[in-house]
């Protein structure tokens, strides 16, 4: 196809899903009615009011006004740019693991490696406002899985999106981006270094049109793509009440995998993981159950250093302190210790990373999963 067709037939498309009252629903019975979009503009008015309301089908048989004109010349131009792609549901390249979904988006805006959009793939989700033993493990758990070959699929949200991206990074498989947003806007803001690493390394990808801000309603109905891409979703913390508890039951009925990762039971971001398992989910504890479970084979790792292989449990405070959080006070008890002791031997191990103070106080072990 010529430049000049394939701009003509992405335009009929994106006036298609720019025109007000057309929403999923009704963009499918009209494609199902009329076959392409410029079948339905070339249609008289009367078939498309059996097909659409008076308000809709008037519009559709009018001349698209300027505001979508605009934003139609806009998005080819984006379009046209290197590693910016527009898909439609008629493309080769629209995946397909999208389109055997409920409500596949009926256009694509993808920012950086399209080939990722088919790959093998998990979602990594969960909490916003993460533990860091729960960072440490979405990044690790996704290096990991990326190294296998698994593309990680995350929502460049704050907390566990951003440790799962980072994580996968790392690895062959990469990561891809699922915005609430255009396409040609990062949100929130603190994650644009990260974004632009996505965009050259993996994938951005949105359902919405360039310019789109950050609407509440938008992040939980993008969390289907997030699921609808991946085979499976893997929860990595989340509270009861929690949009990860979305996409895992979006997964769940979309047939995909779902997997959580348990916590203590003292803490609310386990609930939603908790909660997950007792209903079917997967429980896991390392990477390796996931990539088992999806019978991917991870590529052999390098054997670490003696350092490395040195376990940080032997240390005597660590293991009084164990993975459940405990007050300084009732360690000092355990271990012996005046407070002051105690304190300067917690400062160090927090600064080496292996373990993390808590709301008011409270002092807990991390875990390299």
């Amino acid at each position: 196809m010529s430049h000049e067709g394939w701009a003509h037939e992405l335009a009929q498309w994106l006036r298609l899903e720019r025109t007000p009252g057309v929403g999923l629903e009704t963009a499918r019975r009209l494609l199902a009615a009329f076959g392409l979009p410029a079948n339905i503009f070339s249609a008289d008015l009367s078939a498309l009011l059996q097909v659409a309301p008076d308000r809709v089908a008037r519009a559709l048989a009018s001349p698209a006004p300027d505001d979508i004109r605009a934003q139609i010349d806009k998005t080819l131009e984006w379009a046209a740019q290197p590693g910016n792609h527009v898909l439609t549901l008629a493309d080769e390249q629209y995946p397909q693991a999208l389109l055997d979904i409920a409500d596949p988006p009926l256009v694509l805006y993808a920012k950086g490696r399209l080939e990722l959009l088919t790959a093998a793939s998990l979602a990594v989700v969960g909490s916003r406002n993460a533990t860091t033993q729960g960072m440490v493990n979405a990044e690790q758990f996704s290096s990991v899985m990326s190294e296998a070959g698994l593309t990680i699929i995350s929502g460049l949200a704050l907390g566990i999106d951003t440790a799962a991206h980072t994580g996968g990074l790392r690895g062959a498989g990469s990561t891809v981006a699922v915005i609430g947003t255009g396409a040609d806007i990062v949100y929130p803001a603190r994650n644009r270094a990260l974004a632009h690493r996505i965009a050259e390394s993996g994938c951005i990808l949105s359902e919405y049109p360039l310019g789109m801000g950050a609407l509440a309603a938008n992040f939980p109905r993008r969390n289907r793509i997030i699921s609808g891409l991946s085979q499976g979703v893997l929860v990595v913390e989340a509270a009861a009440q929690s949009g990860s508890l979305i996409t895992a039951r979006m997964a769940g009925e979309q047939g995909r995998d779902v997997f959580a990762i348990p916590g203590s039971i003292h803490s609310p971001l386990s609930k939603g993981c908790h909660l997950l398992i007792k209903q079917g989910a997967k429980l896991v504890e390392s990477a390796q159950d996931v990539l088992e479970e999806l019978r991917v084979v991870a590529a052999p790792k390098v054997p670490a250093s003696k350092a490395e292989r040195e376990p940080v449990g032997e240390h005597a405070l660590l293991a009084a302190i164990g993975f459940d959080p405990v007050a300084p006070d009732i360690l000092a008890l355990r271990c012996d210790m005046d407070i002051a002791t105690l304190n300067a031997e917690l400062l160090t191990l927090e600064i080496d990373g292996h373990v993390e103070r808590l709301a008011g106080g409270m002092v807990r072990r991390l875990a390299t999963p």
